[in-house]
Parts: C-alpha cells; structure tokens; sequence
C-alpha cells in the first residue's frame, strides 16, 4: 500500500453514478493517533516523499520529507519528556509560519500533550488570561516582535508554573534555544499510549464578545479534515498546496496540517509578516502552486494588483473560506484565471460543514451544501426547520461526546457549551438561508440579523453589494434604532485612497445599493471611518459598532 491510497483505512466513501461524493464517514482504532499512524506511517512507506516545503521573506528555503518529519518530532517529544511535559499538559505555541511548529505540533500529539496554538498578535493580559484559563505547563515562542517579552511579563502575573519556555530562531535570558536544544535527542521514540477519544488540540476561539473560549478537539479532527483536504480542496500527492493562515489559527488545521499531510500532498509554507499581494502572487509562480485557499479579501488584492502580469498557470483549483464570497470577486477571478472559487464554511469548533465540494457547480456568492460527513440544518428560535427561502441558525445534528470532527465543548465552561449543544444538535450561532437546489447563503451572526419594517437583512447581502463600488474598501454594515421601522441599515465604510468623505459620495453609495440589491436594504445610515474595530483574527466586531452608536445615541 502506497500514501496515496492509505487512508483510506481511516475513510468511508460513496459515490454516485457520475462520480460524486455522496457519503463520508470516519473508521479508526480506539487508539488512533496523528502521529504515528500518518507521519510515522508515511515515513515508513515513502521516507524521501517531500512532505513540507517552507520559504521566508530573504527567500530562504526547507523542504522536509516525511522520514525528517517523522525524525525530528520524535527528537522534540523527547526534548519535552525531558523537561516533565507529559500528556495532558498543555502547550501553547505562538510560531508564526515557522517551520518548527509542523513537528514540534506532531511531538505533543505523540506525547499525548495538548497543543494550544496561539497568534503572535496577543498582548501581554492576553497571554495572561490564556496561560490562566488553560493552566499552561510549556511555551515555545518564536523570537520576531515582543513575544517573548510579552510572555516573560504575563508569567509574573500568572497562577501556575511553566516546566519550560522554548524559543525559536533567536536567544533571550530565561528560554532555551528550541532548535539548539532539540539536537540534544534521540530521534527515536517508543509509542506512548493514546486514544482517538482523548483531547489534543485546543483553539482559543475569536469571538467577536467576552473573552475567547477555548474549544476542546481529540484526534477525530485531524481524520475529519481528510475530506476538507480531499473533497473540498481537491489537494493531490503530486501537488503542491498553499493556505495562507498563521499558525496560530484553527485555519491552519484546516489548510496546511492536518487533511493535506494524510493525503500526501506538499504543504507550502510562506512565512512572511505583511501580506503584500504581489509577493504573494510571486511566490505561487515561482513555487508552481497547484492548490490556494485563502480569505475572499485576498483574491480583491490579487485582482487588483493585475493578475495579468504572473503566470498562475500550475493553479488547478482555488478555494476561499474565513468570510463571505462576493459574486464580484467570484466573477473577476474566473475572468482572469479560469479557475472557479470554491467557497466554504466552518468554524474552529469544526471542519469544513458546508462546502462547495468537487464536482458541484457554484454558485457565486453561495457557500455551497452540506458536506456528507455532517447532517446540517436550519431551524428557528423554536427549533423548528424552516422552509427553503426562510433564514433559519445552521445546526449540526450529534452530540458533543461522539461527533468525529466537532469540538467536544469548550474547556472549563460547561455553561458556555450547553448554550451551543443542545437537544442533539451543535448550534453554530450563525445563519443562513438555503434555496430550492440545497445551497445554502450566509446571512450573518444571530446578533448581527438586521430586522427593519419586518424585512430580516443580513449585513452580508448588503456589504457584498458596498464592496462593488470603487470608493469602498472594507465595510461594515449594522441596524440602527429607528422609532417607526425599529432598525435601519447603517454601513460604516473605509474608503479606498483619492476618495473623500463627502455628501455626494455618501448619496453615490445609497443609489448604487439601491440598483444591486432590493431597495429595502439600502444603508439609510452612512458612516466613513479611517478602520473598523476587529479582532486578533481580523474578525470585524459589529458589536462594538452598535455599542459605539447606543453611546452616542444616549449623550
């Protein structure tokens, strides 16, 4: 048996009559573990099958097989036994795009220690407030930016105690060097007893209000995310895929961990800081990338740095997912690549629940059907389904005990997830709406459905409409408080260089909503602002804007 075909003695698949995927299921052993059974594995079958290719900013470059995958994670395990992190401890990992985190992430997974990667973003009460929550046992932290210092600070005011503080490509009093350290071991290792059932990853969710939980996932992600990789991203064993997500990012499980290395796929890795489209779209000629996934809010950079000018022609397939797809930015990059946007749909508590999946055709703007491997739904406030055409929170049918692939609820807040586990379904708190041929259409947050004169509007179907205009780049749209209609729409807009915030251009706007979409759902409010407030993860916070506008409302 080769790595192509072995895994599928982890995967159940059905196909129609035209070759489509029409069911997925998951088979393992109770004591399935990534780590031995697919790098382990793979190092056994093919050792020299390129496995990982990294480059820098200086154009430095890695590339790793699976034999020095497989090598090096035994030396890190190791490395952590020696310094008394032992499974069930957690480890938070702020690494960037380095390409340490690939088998320091499969050490931990091995030693049955939870891994909990983290943005090099975070502020020291954010560091704080994680190693509190998650009693945090080990750290290694890349040397760019204040990272470390920030950690040496939130450790004072901390409760618990670390068994060690590792640093990557750089020194500093108090850590010891990751990658000096690690050659100190054997890169052998006796299998340590784990189950499939058991927690090894935990993702700090970016929420858009309160403190970010922290959802709980055990080893059925990882074989979950085989069809995020197969079925979704079409990734192949000779190709070569590119997800742009930081490390720190449950994205990051999605695109370049997980799903692609079962396949055999080549994860490409661009460890860069500032995302600058025409870097980018050099390094996918140069580098020959056969498979892309990356947020919509790209693909309007690349198109406007004129693709016209790289030759994109190794692309086979594209996906997008983290925000809603335009039909703008879905046409424009058909036009100038051929290529047709696959858009999906999920979230750190899960894989890929909707998706447009190989073999659909897809429908700009459309986020696509349910995937085989999950039952989805719509359903009301009562939870009822609704009707085709009605918008209704998407809900996955299971529970939190035995759903391969959904988190198993959120560490420590047992009030926080029977809030979103409840009467066998996951709640997934955003909604949507599906048409008569099954595709389903973000609407937006359950917060965030805008209800003006009985119309229910959905900040999406409007700022997809906002982005068209040239003078809008980046917006925001939220209700308002109106005495008669009971909200209105408000769009907060951040204008594109050589525009000004004038009477004029706000009328511009309203008229140019009015002819895209249904003239009920023009802003009635408009706001132009120099940036709109969002989260470590981009995420634009809506709910700061309504408060913002209440406390204005009530001076």
């Amino acid at each position: 048996m080769n790595i192509e075909s072995y895994h599928l003695n982890f995967v159940t698949e059905e196909y129609d009559n035209d070759g489509n995927l029409k069911k997925f299921g998951l088979k393992y052993p109770e004591n399935f573990n990534f780590g031995y059974d697919i790098i382990d594995k793979y190092a056994e079958l093919e050792p020299n099958r390129r496995a990982l290719m990294w480059v820098d900013l200086k154009g430095n470059e890695k590339t790793f097989t699976y034999g020095e995958l497989s090598r090096l994670s035994n030396k890190a395990a190791n490395m952590f036994l020696a310094q008394g992190i032992k499974k069930g401890d957690h480890v938070i990992l702020v690494m960037k795009r380095h390409y340490q985190f690939w088998y320091t992430m499969m050490a931990l997974i091995k030693i049955g220690a939870i891994a909990i990667p983290a943005t090099y973003l975070l502020t020291v009460k954010d560091f704080v407030y994680r190693m509190d929550a998650a009693d945090v046992k080990g750290v290694v932290a890349t040397h760019d930016g204040e990272v470390t210092e920030y950690i040496d600070e939130a450790e004072k005011k901390t409760h618990g105690e670390l068994k060690c503080k590792y640093i990557v490509n750089g020194e500093r009093g108090g850590w010891k060097s990751f990658d000096e350290e690690i050659e100190k071991y054997p890169d052998t290792l006796e299998r340590i007893p784990t189950k499939a059932s058991e927690i090894f990853l935990l993702y700090f969710t970016s929420g858009t209000t309160g403190y970010p939980k922290m959802a709980i996932h055990d080893h059925t992600l990882a074989l979950a995310h085989i069809q995020t990789a197969k079925h979704w991203q079409k990734v192949c064993p000779d190709g070569i895929h590119l997800t742009v997500s930081d490390s720190g990012w449950a994205k990051c499980a999605w695109g370049k961990m997980y799903g692609q290395l079962a396949m055999g796929t080549c994860v490409f890795v661009y460890d860069f800081d500032k995302f600058i489209p025409e870097n980018m779209l050099a390094i996918m000629e140069k580098y020959r990338i056969t498979t892309f996934c990356a947020p919509p809010t790209m693909y309007r950079f690349f198109i406007n740095a004129g693709l016209e000018k790289y030759d994109l022609s190794s692309l086979k397939y594209c996906n997008i997912a983290g925000e809603a797809l335009s039909a703008e930015v879905f046409n424009r990059w058909k036009e100038a690549t051929g290529l047709e946007l696959m858009e999906g749909y999920g979230q750190t508590e899960s894989t890929c629940l909707i998706g447009n999946i190989i073999g659909m055709k897809p429908k700009p703007g459309s986020m696509g059907k349910p995937t085989p491997l999950y039952e989805v739904d719509l359903l009301d406030k009562e939870g009822n389904p609704v009707p085709d055409g009605a918008v209704g929170e998407i809900v996955v049918k299971g529970d939190y005990e035995h759903t391969a692939g959904l988190f198993r609820g959120y560490y420590n807040n047992e009030e926080a997830t029977e809030k979103v586990w409840y009467d066998g379904y996951y709640h997934t708190g955003d909604t949507a709406k599906r048409d008569s041929d099954g595709y389903y259409w973000y609407v937006g947050r359950n917060d965030d459905v805008i209800k003006s004169s009985g119309y229910r509007i959905g900040p999406f179907e409007v700022e997809s409409v906002l982005v068209t205009h040239p003078a809008v780049l980046e917006c925001a749209v939220t209700g308002v408080p109106h005495p008669i209609r009971g909200e209105v729409v408000k769009a907060t807009i951040v204008l594109c260089d050589g525009y000004e915030p004038t009477e004029e251009l706000k009328q511009e706007i309203q008229t140019h909503v009015k002819k895209n979409t249904a003239p009920y759902k023009y802003p009635r409010v408009v706001e132009f602002v120099k940036e709109l407030p969002k989260t470590i993860s981009g995420k634009i916070r809506r709910v700061e804007i309504r408060e913002n506008d209440r406390n204005k409302e009530n001076k």
